[in-house]
């Protein structure tokens, strides 16, 4: 009996293949998208003595046969690899004669055409069924529509397939949505309302980085969270985040695979998701110890209009698409029919300038060719260079002037890079060898002979990311199968922006309900804790009668509309209308600091 599993986030999914998996005699294929995922499920296993692997780009052939061999006779319980890999055939000829006892398909959304996520290799899991066609297999997925697990189900190609599925309400989890301007002290107002463990998610590194330096300085205990960091840097961060030495993190949505903490008290978005399954999932995270917890969406237009810029605007069409891996075979020189399984260090910006092309855009167009198997990314796409200075600005100084060729680089980095005696700062090598007007190799060496004076500490990326190509170079051959797909990724993200959109200006359905509603489940029952379901159920206060509390409430001292708001226990739109009405009567006054005073 084959098994499609459909539980929302922390419903226990890797569970329902990972106890099965381990009574029975033999190994499991699990076959996942996400390199992330895969890597922290295998090290989770291995913390516990369970023996798993993960075969993933970038293994050389020999290492491939060498891993391949310990799982077939190393007593090996998990084999997890990305679809593409499987499509080996010297992966599958060893998997052929492994003695395997379950075939589970991780994020099984992915199979369907109408998936957020959709990548055209998962169609082909049907080699597994055909190598091992008595063994069971359990699809899993957390954020399917109806219209996805029917496809997923179809493309599956099983017979007697049973669906579990688990509701999608979270009975314990408040839901709020929120216009706002001045979202660094709405920030704080909720962890101050609401302490415990929490996440805030933002759109880019800078703004992980500035919002949970101004949360600190607030007396917020916080750290941040991005794809730049160093793998140790970020481990350790997770791990106090996890013990509770820090209360909250601040995070861009590389935040969240693998991340498995029951007590999260608050879930803070302040950017806009691309769709509302990745809210669903980043949501999700508050409150799985089944005690209440919040979601926040806190936004305003300017993020509406960010938002179609970073997910409608951006996306890349086909012609796009095919220039952008034309230059790319050209950048590294590949020659027509080769090029499988190769791997090349990229420079991201270097690339883009050889090619004049758009950052944002290109950017978008890679992802895509990873999403379609056509290319895999290293995860440390973007990292930058980082160097702390280890002496005093005086010691430095002299060093300098005792040695002009480490002077001018220093000097530049000095100016360029505010706090660099304090912390590390990411550098961005280009920029700085441009600013002077040498070679970026030039920049290189002289951090190479800072750090070897003990002046300085660093962490060199002299290119941007890898790229692995995992099919051979055909060209239009090559994206030709992928036309339709790669038009239907515009449409996707206009469609799923479109559901975001309605989900958060709308203010007359229960959230929950509407959220349910988005993945088939149909609900009579209101949450009654979101916004909207309190909202209906608050008494409606006169404008006569609420103008009353606030001179009254003003006779003591001058306030801002959030502190009336707050004392009164009303919502600040109520209060904002009423203050215009008291202004424009005379019988208030704006002060300079921007609060209301009796006049």
């Amino acid at each position: 009996m084959h098994t499609f599993a459909l539980l929302p986030t922390g419903g226990g999914k890797s569970i329902c293949f990972q106890v099965p998996g381990m009574i029975m005699d033999g190994i499991c294929i699990v076959v996942s998208p996400l390199v992330a995922l895969m890597n922290d499920q295998v090290r989770a296993l291995k913390s516990k003595g369970i023996k798993a692997m993960a075969l993933t780009g970038g293994i050389g052939q020999d290492e491939l046969v060498s891993q391949l061999d310990n799982a077939r006779y190393g007593d090996y319980k998990f084999l997890y690899l990305s679809p593409e890999r499987l499509q080996q055939e010297l992966v599958q000829n060893a998997i052929r004669k492994m003695n395997v006892n379950l075939i589970a398909v991780d994020e099984a959304h992915c199979i369907s055409q109408w998936g957020s996520d959709f990548r055209p290799a998962y169609q082909n899991i049907h080699v597994l069924r055909e190598l091992h066609p008595y063994v069971p297999l359990i699809a899993l997925t957390a954020t399917a529509t109806p219209k996805v697990v029917e496809d997923t189900i179809d493309q599956l190609n099983v017979k007697d397939i049973q669906i579990f599925k688990s509701s999608f309400k979270r009975e314990n989890l408040v839901i709020r949505i929120i216009r706002e301007n001045d979202k660094l002290n709405r920030i704080c107002e909720i962890l101050e309302s609401q302490p415990g463990t929490s996440i805030v998610y933002v759109r880019s590194r800078n703004q992980a980085e500035s919002i949970s330096s101004n949360l600190e300085a607030r007396g917020i205990s916080s750290t941040f969270y991005h794809g730049g960091l160093e793998t140790r840097i970020k481990n350790d961060r997770l791990d106090a985040w996890k013990e509770k030495q820090v209360m909250v993190m601040v995070a861009t949505n590389a935040f969240g695979m693998g991340i498995d903490h029951p007590e999260v008290r608050n879930v803070i978005h302040i950017q806009l998701p691309e769709s509302l399954e990745s809210y669903y999932q980043e949501a999700g995270r508050a409150g799985r110890d089944s005690k209440i917890a919040f979601a926040t969406l806190a936004f305003n237009e300017e993020d509406i209009q960010i938002a179609k810029k970073q997910f409608v605007d951006a996306a890349p069409g086909f012609d796009d698409i095919k220039g952008l891996y034309r230059n790319l075979n050209n950048y590294f020189q590949i020659s027509y029919g080769e090029g499988v399984y190769t791997t090349y260090s990229f420079n991201f910006n270097d690339f883009c300038t050889t090619y004049g092309l758009n950052g944002i855009k290109t950017y978008n167009g890679l992802n895509t060719l990873d999403r379609l198997g056509v290319i895999q990314l290293s995860k440390e796409f973007g990292r930058k260079s980082s160097l702390q200075f280890l002496v005093s600005s005086e010691a430095l100084l002299r060093h300098f002037d005792e040695n002009p060729k480490l002077s001018i680089v220093g000097k530049t980095i000095l100016r360029m890079y505010g706090g660099i005696f304090e912390t590390k700062n990411r550098i961005d090598l280009e920029q700085v060898a441009r600013k002077i007007g040498i070679d970026i190799d030039r920049v290189i060496v002289a951090m190479k002979e800072m750090a070897h004076l003990d002046l300085a500490e660093i962490e060199l990326h002299e290119t941007d990311a890898s790229i692995t190509f995992l099919v051979p170079r055909e060209d239009e051959r090559t994206l030709n199968p992928l036309k339709k797909e790669i038009e239907g990724v515009k449409k996707k993200k206009e469609a799923s922006l479109a559901a975001v959109l309605d989900f958060i200006q709308q203010d007359d359905r229960c959230r929950v309900n509407d959220l349910v509603a988005y993945f088939g489940e149909k609900s009579e029952v209101e949450c009654g804790l979101c916004d909207v379901c309190t909202s209906k159920t608050k008494t409606v206060v006169s404008v006569a009668q609420l103008s009353e509390e606030i001179l009254k409430l003003l006779q003591e001292t001058s306030l801002s509309s959030r502190d009336i708001a707050r004392h009164i226990n009303e919502t600040e739109q109520s209060v904002i209308h009423t203050l215009r009405l008291l202004l424009d009567a005379g019988k208030i006054t704006l002060t300079a600091t921007n609060t209301y005073a009796i006049k």
